[in-house]
């Protein structure tokens, strides 16, 4: 299982921007990929965005054009850049990477934006 840490969650007011890291414990290695879902109180977990090794991305609905997730394979991390952020984009953002061996997840990182 490869361990991912999140960082960059917080209180941002509704428009304001946010950027969330995370960090992978080893080197992505074959095809393999990364993804954050999101969490918000009383819902079930859900997809916002991926992107694979070999460089397709996708994202929810919800957050296509306003995200932005990226890959850093030399630093092992991935980020997602949040744009004009609004209140219903408060959840538990939690990181994900998936390849042969199977899924692991982070222990995810709260935005919470205000209105």
């Amino acid at each position: 299982q490869v361990q991912l840490v999140e960082s960059g969650g917080g209180l941002v007011q509704a428009g304001g921007s946010l950027r969330l890291s995370c960090a992978a414990s080893e080197s992505f290695a074959g095809f393999n990929i990364m993804g954050w879902h999101r969490q918000a109180p009383g819902k079930e977990r859900e997809l916002v965005a991926t992107a694979n090794s070999v460089g397709d991305t996708t994202y929810a609905d919800s957050v296509r054009g306003r995200f932005t997730i990226s890959r850093d394979n030399a630093k092992n991390t991935v980020h997602l850049q949040m744009n004009s952020l609004k209140p219903e984009d408060t959840a538990v953002y939690y990181c994900r990477h998936s390849d042969y061996r199977g899924r692991s997840w982070g222990q995810g990182t709260q935005v919470t934006v205000s209105s």
